[in-house]
């Protein structure tokens, strides 16, 4: 199977539509088509290998929130002073989401207060195999996160928006030392450095190669510095999903697709996607 993170995938096309031109306009029929596109070219190239897309989707109000006030909280201080209409950015991307989700013959996921890293992750950990003996599953996003799920022989991740391959070698590695440095773009800090680091400009306690090594063993840390650990593994980790949560991705994963491709001439004449109609067959 194709797990298609869609958020990342469609503000990816949009960033590149845009270019430098940051007061640019949202044109959502470009955008719809750029997107579109995107996922005909993708399932086109690997659908072979690797099946059908299942696209996932972002929720909002996200679960994290609830126990880490200051999750992703930067990005909203970053869109309020940006000078994209990011709620226009917003209403569009919406709209193509309603679209697959109603017209197109993919499986499409979004479950409440989830986001689509929840999604991949949970299905990842189920039909993830240490030997390459499983369904192969391809990855489509940029998102470094994932990498901890290289840990499956069967699984891939590619960045359809560079156009190349994203892997490592150690992937257990790779989370623990993600957990010890946090994620600036998720509002996480580093374990050294308190919660409320970004929202309030403070600058980071530096981890360097020597601490890094220290905390190679959770026993070398103090208190505080196990607690903040303890922090970032519950936003990183995405073994640590909450099992409730687990349970409604499984559910609907599991769930029979009853969608076709019957929908998709008189959507795209609507839409006047007339170049894509010429590859109708790739959807």
């Amino acid at each position: 199977m194709i797990l298609v993170d869609l958020n990342q995938v469609m503000i990816s096309n949009m960033m590149m539509q845009m270019g430098s031109h940051t007061n640019a306009q949202v044109d959502e029929n470009m955008l719809r088509h750029m997107i579109l596109n995107s996922l005909r070219f993708n399932r086109q190239k690997f659908h072979r290998e690797f099946g059908e897309l299942l696209i996932t989707c972002d929720d909002k109000n996200y679960w994290r929130r609830q126990s880490y006030a200051f999750y992703k909280a930067n990005r909203r201080k970053a869109r309020d002073s940006s000078e994209l209409d990011w709620n226009a950015i917003f209403n569009a991307l919406n709209n193509i989401r309603d679209d697959l989700k109603e017209y197109f013959p993919y499986k499409v996921i979004q479950i409440e207060t989830c986001e689509a890293d929840d999604i991949i992750g949970t299905i990842v950990h189920k039909e993830g195999t240490p030997l390459n003996t499983g369904e192969p599953i391809l990855i489509l996003s940029g998102d470094h996160d994932f990498k901890q799920l290289h840990c499956y022989a069967n699984v891939k991740q590619y960045d359809p928006t560079r156009k190349r391959w994203i892997s490592h070698s150690d992937p257990d590695g790779y989370l623990h030392e993600h957990i010890i440095k946090g994620d600036k773009g998720d509002g996480v800090p580093n374990v050294l450095s308190p919660d409320n680091t970004f929202v309030m400009g403070i600058r980071q306690r530096p981890i360097t190669k020597k601490r890094l090594l220290e905390f190679s063993d959770i026993n070398n840390m103090n208190e505080e510095v196990k607690r903040n650990y303890m922090r970032n593994r519950a936003m990183i980790d995405l073994k640590l999903i909450p099992e409730n949560i687990k349970e409604q991705i499984l559910n609907e994963y599991e769930a029979e697709n009853p969608k076709d491709r019957s929908q998709l001439l008189n959507y795209f004449i609507k839409n006047k996607l007339r170049n894509l109609m010429e590859s109708i067959s790739e959807f």
